[in-house]
């Protein structure tokens, strides 16, 4: 009962908060939606999946991404021609970084069990890491996507981009309990 709650919650969070405010299509709302529910519902048996399901449900969310992104934006033809590679150059780096992200939470579920201060001083080195990793990326884009778009248009674009990121995480953070600490 607690997992349709979360799950409740968490639509009303996404349409409230997030897509109501970006100013999707409705065609394009139900996407995120079903998306979203499909993550969520994924997530709850995520350790037990195999890779290959995960990167099905990631290569859905990239594509899903994209075209919120596209959405959002309204670029100029001008615009759109430089912009995209430079994103798909950006999505490309943060896929990697993401990647570790994932390694870490899994670890930290395999080892929910029995977590030892070594491994969990581990896992936080790694996390905070990432966490530089993630800022030296955004840092850097800024530039290169402000060489080729108004300051407005960047800005826009990295909150439509946290806007995204911020979803998936809350989902992940719903999923990952708390470190018993005995």
């Amino acid at each position: 009962m607690k997992k349709g709650l979360t799950i409740f919650h968490f639509i009303l969070l996404l349409l409230r908060k997030i897509i109501i405010p970006l100013k999707l299509k409705l065609k394009q709302m139900k996407k995120l939606i079903i998306l979203t529910i499909a993550i969520a519902l994924g997530l709850s048996s995520w350790a037990q999946e195999t890779e290959s399901y995960s990167e099905v449900m990631r290569s859905a969310l990239k594509t899903e991404k994209k075209a919120m992104i596209a959405e959002v934006m309204t670029f100029t033809q001008a615009e759109s021609e430089v912009f995209w590679p430079i994103y798909n150059e950006y999505q490309t780096k943060l896929y990697t970084a993401n990647s570790k992200y994932l390694k870490i939470i899994k670890e930290f579920a395999d080892n929910f069990e029995q977590m030892s201060d070594d491994r969990a001083l581990d896992l936080m080195k790694r996390m905070n890491a990432y966490d530089s990793e993630i800022l030296k990326l955004k840092k850097s884009y800024t530039g290169k996507f402000s060489k080729i778009l108004p300051a407005t248009k960047v800005l826009r674009y990295f909150q439509a981009e946290n806007k995204i990121n911020v979803l998936i995480k809350y989902e992940i953070a719903a999923e990952v309990p708390l470190l018993e600490v005995k």
